[in-house]
């Protein structure tokens, strides 16, 4: 089983400029990028064509480490000071849902534990402390 915590990084419209600046900055290099125009379209959730450009999800590496970065879907709010998150990265599916139950007690549930198109079990808790946690298991569906 494999366990990491990564700092994640929610911007507002702005992520593909903090990339670029953070691989300049901190001679980071782009691991992968996403926008949400390049995602699979669900017909439920029609997607503005001013979130086509924005960052789904993107990946850094720093050194020996990574740095997590997606944008604000338009709409969603977004407050200064509340845009790092830690996502936990493993997997081990059934890892995955005892932390999510954990977090979650006394805390409030943003998204539930669910597969998705990018994970077998993912979800977004804020905890008791209000640290948002993002559970990702690693793997194909």
């Amino acid at each position: 089983m494999t366990l990491r915590l990564i700092p994640y990084l929610v911007m507002n419209g702005n992520a593909k400029e903090a990339i670029e600046f953070y691989e300049k900055a901190l001679d980071a290099q782009v691991l992968f990028i996403q926008s949400f125009g390049e995602m699979p379209e669900n017909p439920e959730y029609p997607l503005p064509a001013e979130a086509k450009d924005r960052i789904s999800h993107a990946t850094l590496k720093v050194g020996e480490t990574e740095l997590m970065f997606s944008d604000t879907f338009p709409g969603q709010p977004h407050q200064s000071g509340s845009q790092v998150t830690i996502c936990i990265s493993t997997n081990d599916a059934e890892k995955s849902r005892k932390m999510y139950e954990a977090l979650q007690q006394d805390g409030q549930v943003i998204m539930p534990l669910q597969e998705t198109f990018f994970s077998p079990a993912y979800g977004n808790v804020t905890d008791k402390f209000g640290i948002n946690f993002q559970i990702f298991t690693e793997g194909q569906q």
